[in-house]
Parts: structure tokens; sequence; C-alpha cells
């Protein structure tokens, strides 16, 4: 494999006894500090490809390399959020934030003589999401986007370098979501690491990555990638702008095309 950050070397990935095809002679590329988004209808692979990435599954055949390296287990550089923010119910927002810092080296191993440092940067990362204030509530004190800019400090706490997003803002409302989306893209820039984003929702990729891959239906494969033309930073009103329009609707077609295929298909 050549020196990409993340490389997928036509992978397949078959799940239960090799009857579901999910990936299909998958190939990608992903330079270190790009921001890429993947999108694609339903039940493509886009989250299969997330947990081929981080090591949560093996693929079934083909190669998956990090930092120059095989993947052979869950990577100890990787940060994740989902959809749902799956904090701790009986934890503050500071401890839930925290949490990896008890797990991962080397963090875990300094982090009792630590504390104090490790506390402050918690505060540090918290407050540059708006959450200064709430280090001592509850997740069920938290409003939902609350509680994601927290499920989003928590993946970014212990530096990864490859930060793994899987629909991480599709159960928001839209003013919040785009909220977000501002927030990320600012902590990126801050400090540019790697990141795959998974989404249904095409406006949130274009806003977000720098290059956006669109799937195939199952067995998933790369049909399109496309760079974004679109100049950082983006704010709300560059959604409004006739290139942005213009990039949405190409992703939108493309999808199209993947189902009208799939709808033919005998």
């Amino acid at each position: 494999m050549s020196a990409a950050f993340v490389e997928l070397d036509r992978v397949t990935l078959r799940y239960g006894q090799g009857d579901t095809l999910a990936l299909s002679e998958t190939t990608l590329k992903i330079g270190r500090g790009e921001f890429i988004a993947v999108v694609g209808p339903s039940g493509c692979g886009k989250s299969s490809l997330l947990k081929l990435v981080s090591g949560l599954m093996p693929p079934s055949s083909g190669g998956v390399a990090v930092a120059g390296s095989e993947v052979r287990g869950p990577l100890k550089i990787v940060g994740m959020a989902f959809q749902n923010p799956t904090l701790l119910p009986w934890r503050t927002t500071l401890a839930n934030v925290m949490l990896p810092l008890e797990i991962v080296q080397p963090h875990r191993g300094r982090l009792r003589a630590n504390r104090r440092e490790y506390e402050d940067q918690a505060r540090r990362i918290l407050a540059g999401v708006g959450l200064a204030g709430f280090e001592d509530k509850f997740p069920w004190q938290l409003s939902g986007g609350m509680q994601q800019r927290a499920s989003l400090c928590r993946a970014l706490i212990h530096e990864p370098q490859l930060l793994m997003l899987d629909e991480p803002f599709g159960a928001l409302d839209a003013f919040t979501r785009e909220e977000l989306w501002a927030i990320l893209q600012s902590l990126w820039m801050e400090r540019p690491f790697t990141v795959v984003l998974v989404t249904h929702d095409l406006r949130e990729a274009a806003f977000l990555a720098d290059t956006i891959y669109v799937m195939s239906k199952r067995p998933g494969r790369i049909v399109h990638l496309r760079r974004n033309p679109l100049a950082r930073p983006r704010t709300l009103e560059t959604t409004f702008t006739p290139e942005f329009t213009e990039l949405v609707h190409e992703l939108r077609n493309h999808i199209s095309a993947v189902r009208a295929a799939e709808e033919e298909a005998p």
C-alpha cells in the first residue's frame, strides 16, 4: 500500500456465514489531516467502513491500513462519535468527557498523577463548544444538542489522530445541527486531525468535508469522488450560495442514480 494515512485496498466484507455481502472491492485513500464524508443509500455499508478503519471488524478480504500499518485490531489513535451520544447517565459531563483518558494509553497511566492537568484540558475543550458551566451536570440535565457536544469533546479529549463520525448530528433539529457543523469545523481548523464522516445529509457533507465519496447500494463500493471547491471557513451564508447548491444537487443526482439502479435490478 502507498503512504496514504488511511487506505482501503480492494476490501470485501461479509457478515454472518458469508451470505450477506456488505462491501465489495472497496478502495479508498485518505490523506493525513483530510476531512472526508461518505454518503450513499441506507444499507450500503457506510457504517461497516467505519468499523473496518477503526479496527472493530476485520475485512473478509483486501487490506486496511492506517498510518502505514495494517489494521489488526482496535486502534488507540481513533476517536468516535455516533448519532446517539451514549453518555453514561451516572457520570457528570466532565467525567463523561474524561472517560477515554481512563482507558487509552498513555493517558491511563498518567491520569492519577496528572488529574488536575487533564481536568483543565477537559474544561477547555468543553468551553470551546459552549459547555462552560455545565461540567457538573448529568446527561439528563442537558439538551440533545448539548449531549452531542459533550460526545464530541469525549471523542477528542485524548487528541486522536483519526476521528470517526457515524451520523453524529442526525437526531438533532436543523438549527442545532448547523450550529454543530460550525463548531466541528472550528475544532478541526484549529488542529486538522483526519476525519471520516458518515452521513445521509448531503448539505452536511458539502459543508464539512474536503472530499465526498458516494457509495453504491449493497454491496457497497465507491462510485463517485468529489473534491469540495468551497473555501474555508464555511458559514451558514455559504449554504445559500450557488456553488454550495450546485454541489448538493450533484451529490443528490448521484444518489438518485444509485437508487434507480437498485430499483431496476432484478
